[in-house]
């Protein structure tokens, strides 16, 4: 019995899980300018991805490099929901310079 896929599509769908949050939380504490730490972090995860022999632990690696590349958008997607009313805004950030 193979359960690679089953273990690839678990960790996956947890990623993205937690990704959605932390973008949340992301744009409510730091707004939009922290895009750059998701993309160090996608990029240090496509890299280790690269030089990692274990196929399970390299293709978990880019799906977390794929979901925080991907959580740049999601984190401009975010400020709009935010300017819409959908989220809350953080009273101590000043939201007309960003």
């Amino acid at each position: 019995m193979n359960l690679t896929g089953l273990v690839v599509g678990a960790a996956t769908f947890l990623t993205i899980g937690a990704f959605h949050p932390l973008v949340i939380k992301a744009e409510y504490h730091f707004g939009v300018g922290c895009w750059w730490v998701f993309m160090l972090f996608g990029l240090v995860c496509i890299a280790s991805s690269l030089l990692v022999a274990n196929n399970v632990l390299s293709t978990l690696l880019g799906v977390v490099a794929f979901s925080s590349l991907w959580s740049i958008l999601e984190l401009f997607k975010q400020r709009q929901r935010v300017a819409k009313g959908w989220f809350p805004k953080n009273p101590k950030r000043n939201y007309k310079s960003e």
